[in-house]
């Protein structure tokens, strides 16, 4: 069974058509690991959800940063950005079933068999697969809980910026969410630097991109991820798969063949 990981879609479902097209997707033997940012900034993200919930198990999504961000927006719990183009999603007559499907997600999955992980920002180097997949379910489980709307609404801040296992309550589900969906850059500490969102060599003296701080232990999985469109795809790290190319931003949407790490990209207008 082929799996393709798609990068961040962003609301451009044209592309995603056709790079759909272009890998010759057969939804009754392939399967789709999206790594997050189904929606916002692009055009169609009401499409993007309607068409991800439709492939059922065919399609796995983690979570990123914009979908927490729509779902914060469904709760009351954020304020609109003058960029946000979700409001068709929000007006929708089925808003309900699509944020019920949204906030029913993960934050990270990982495959043992394929011996793949993805989440949206990629796997911090002080856990291993099996514990960022522990700590993603706390939060999943606040998400898919009755008290879900509370948790969005405490969810937002940049502190406390690294993990420490004292951690408790809302302190520990928000650096969890701050990892796994808007992590770049580290200091040796695993402490996040979350300002700075452009290439590696642009960040704070003593800081480095999350995927070149050594690891406590050796990475005995392959990172597959997205959410940083200033690295075109390019990590120089073995077994860690960028794979957002920034197609919101006008360049384009890749998809990646897992068991051969083969690249099929569209460009997010066709000439």
């Amino acid at each position: 069974m082929p799996i393709y990981a798609i990068g961040d879609i962003q609301g451009c479902f044209e592309p995603l058509q056709r790079l759909l097209i272009e890998i010759r997707f057969n939804p009754n033997e392939d399967q789709l690991w999206l790594a997050g940012d189904l929606v916002n900034r692009g055009p169609q993200s009401l499409e993007v959800l309607r068409w991800a919930r439709s492939l059922g198990d065919r399609v796995v999504t983690v979570l990123g940063n914009h979908d927490l961000h729509l779902l914060a927006r469904y709760y009351g719990h954020a304020r609109a950005n003058r960029k946000d183009t979700v409001e068709d999603i929000l007006s929708a007559p089925d808003c309900d079933d699509l944020m019920h499907w949204l906030r029913h997600r993960s934050l990270f999955h990982y495959d043992e068999a394929q011996n793949w992980c993805m989440s949206h920002a990629g796997l911090p180097p002080i856990w291993s697969p099996q514990q960022a997949k522990a700590l993603a379910s706390e939060v999943e489980a606040q998400l898919q809980g009755p008290n879900c709307g509370e948790f969005l609404q405490q969810m937002y801040g940049n502190q406390p910026d690294a993990w420490s296992e004292e951690l408790t309550g809302m302190d520990r589900y928000r650096v969890i969410v701050n990892y796994l969906t808007r992590m770049r850059f580290l200091d040796a500490g695993c402490h996040l630097e979350l300002k700075h969102k452009e290439e590696p060599g642009t960040q704070p003296e003593g800081y480095w991109p999350w995927f070149e701080i050594p690891r406590s232990r050796p990475l005995d999985t392959r990172v597959v991820f997205g959410h940083w469109a200033a690295l075109v795809g390019i990590t120089g790290t073995p077994d860690v798969y960028a794979i957002d190319t920034g197609c919101v931003w006008g360049n384009q949407l890749t998809a990646m063949r897992l068991d051969d790490q083969t690249r099929f990209s569209v460009d997010a207008t066709q000439s």
